[in-house]
């Protein structure tokens, strides 16, 4: 048995939060967004200044990449990135269709993680959809129109599993039937699905449903949205200096993905995979032809070649390794793939 998905963290005034953005309206959502990503979406004083998503890229910082590129000053630099989408902000009631509702739950559906930013700060100058600064009531507000929505998923399915079953023996219709059920009684329970503990099949068949409370949380508290307005904070770089390469670190390892390396005069590459991908899947995550081909993966630590200076020192250390197909790739590592697919040659 094992959790579908990693618990969240608490680092002073910031809870943690990923791919998309949740929260009510006026509660700084936009205004973070501007921060991480260093654009100027609007960020009004005035519920769902935001209507459609904001979509940007930010790089995952990563002082182990910056070293690679200064050992092999590569004409090519790809950093792994974080892809983080601005929405509308959730009110009460958003799962029977209020606000933006069915709009903004379309939204988060696809994505693979959330930051839910939540509002601790009084400013009368500043509205608050209810009118008052409780952020415990915000996220009860948020994750209970989450779950909400996904007990009226998961009951068209139950229904639908229902029909079918009268029609057919399938086995698998019984299988999904059963797990659905298990879901209702999780969530009418008040329970959100990545606390709960499912086995590996289930959680196969529960990430097809893409079902909302099944995705990894990171909670971000604004403290200050004024401040942070009015740019008269005086300390806001260090804060940003600090904290915001944090939140972004977070959110990219609460979705499960690591990186490994390639690394050369020609590029230094950050490759994004799946945590505990093996070698081949790894090899393909460059091309499909390096899976399908796999031979082995010659893979050095970057603990090692920082200790020892140079690819050469490391092999001579002996510490330069071949892996086979079922080495399950680190995050950090430096690979180079050799791979051999029919009419061509070894790589």
């Amino acid at each position: 048995m094992g959790k579908l998905l990693h618990d969240n963290w608490l680092w002073h005034e910031y809870i943690l939060i990923m791919r998309q953005q949740v929260g009510l309206p006026n509660v700084g959502k936009s205004t973070f967004f501007n921060i991480v990503t260093k654009l100027s979406i609007p960020a009004e004083n005035f519920p769902f200044c935001t209507i459609e998503p904001n979509e940007a890229r930010v790089h995952v910082p990563d002082e182990r990449f910056d070293y690679l590129c200064q050992l092999f000053k590569p004409k090519s630099e790809v950093a792994a990135y974080l892809e983080i989408n601005d929405i509308a902000g959730l009110v009460r009631g958003a799962s029977a269709g209020e606000g933006l509702g069915n709009a903004f739950l379309s939204h988060i559906r696809a994505v693979d993680g959330i930051f839910h930013v939540l509002r601790a700060f009084e400013d009368t100058e500043i509205t608050h959809i209810d009118d008052t600064v409780d952020p415990v009531r915000d996220l009860e507000t948020i994750t209970q129109e989450l779950r909400l929505k996904d007990i009226e998923f998961v009951q068209a399915k139950i229904d639908d599993l229902e029909k079918a079953m009268k029609r057919s023996n399938d086995k698998q219709l019984k299988i999904d039937h059963e797990l659905c059920q298990r879901i209702m009684t999780h969530l009418q329970d008040g329970k959100d699905l990545r606390l709960g503990e499912w086995k590996a099949a289930e959680i196969e068949i529960l990430n097809t449903f893409q079902l909302l409370t099944a995705k990894p949380v990171v909670y971000l508290v604004n403290m200050s949205e004024k401040d942070y307005l009015r740019k008269k904070n005086k300390f806001l770089p260090k804060i940003h200096a600090c904290l915001i390469p944090k939140i972004i670190k977070t959110g990219f390892a609460a979705i499960h993905l690591i990186y490994f390396f390639t690394a050369g005069h020609g590029e230094v590459k950050c490759w994004q995979i799946r945590r505990q991908s093996k070698a081949p899947q790894a090899a393909g995550a460059i091309h499909t032809d390096f899976e399908r081909g796999f031979i082995c993966a010659e893979v050095m630590k970057f603990e090692d070649l920082k200790e020892l200076g140079s690819e050469s020192a490391v092999k001579a250390a002996g510490k330069y390794r071949q892996e086979g197909k079922t080495y399950v790739v680190q995050d950090g590592d430096i690979i180079f793939f050799k791979f051999n697919v029919s009419g061509g040659g070894k790589k």
